[in-house]
């Protein structure tokens, strides 16, 4: 049996990438019970889809799923969140992770994260969570406007943090 050594770089990188994932968990967390409210049928929470453009661009597609689904989690169990806020935040996530990384513009996360969380997300919710996982059958057209403003507040708030986070030299990205 041979060990795998990690190297000085991969383990500082990981380690960085772990650090901004949890501070982005922490805030997603701290700002929920504040910025969650309804929006037709569903409670919307712009933080999470603002959470989502940061991750995506500072930690890549897969970390930004992680940190999406943690808040989900953690959310869920604050009783500030629904089973809507999985697809909603995840699915927009990733797909801002995926532009992001294609194009290296922080536009294209955040226009990933409102076609994944204003178009996609509300077709799985109303097809799936809803019916298998709630119990209740939620129209589609109801989820969509809900869905749409949120992240479109949410992906606006992202960019503008992370040009201002560019622009003092916070964060290189």
């Amino acid at each position: 049996m041979t060990t795998r050594s990690i190297s000085p770089a991969s383990a500082s990188l990981t380690t960085r990438k772990t650090a901004y994932a949890v501070v982005l968990v922490a805030i997603g967390v701290a700002l929920a019970p504040y910025t969650a409210f309804p929006i037709g049928i569903a409670k919307v929470n712009p933080t999470q889809h603002f959470i989502n453009v940061l991750a995506a661009v500072l930690l890549g597609p897969w970390w930004a799923v992680l940190t999406a689904m943690v808040i989900a989690v953690l959310r869920n169990a604050m009783g500030v969140g629904t089973l809507l806020a999985f697809p909603g935040g995840m699915i927009g996530a990733f797909l801002a992770g995926i532009a992001y990384r294609l194009v290296r513009r922080t536009w294209m996360a955040a226009t990933g994260e409102i076609i994944g969380t204003g178009i996609i997300a509300p077709v799985v919710s109303a097809l799936f969570v809803a019916p298998v996982l709630m119990g209740k059958a939620i129209p589609l057209l109801a989820l969509i406007p809900s869905f749409v403003c949120s992240t479109v507040a949410g992906a606006i708030l992202g960019v503008l943090a992370l040009r201002l986070l560019k622009r003092t030299g916070s964060i290189d990205f």
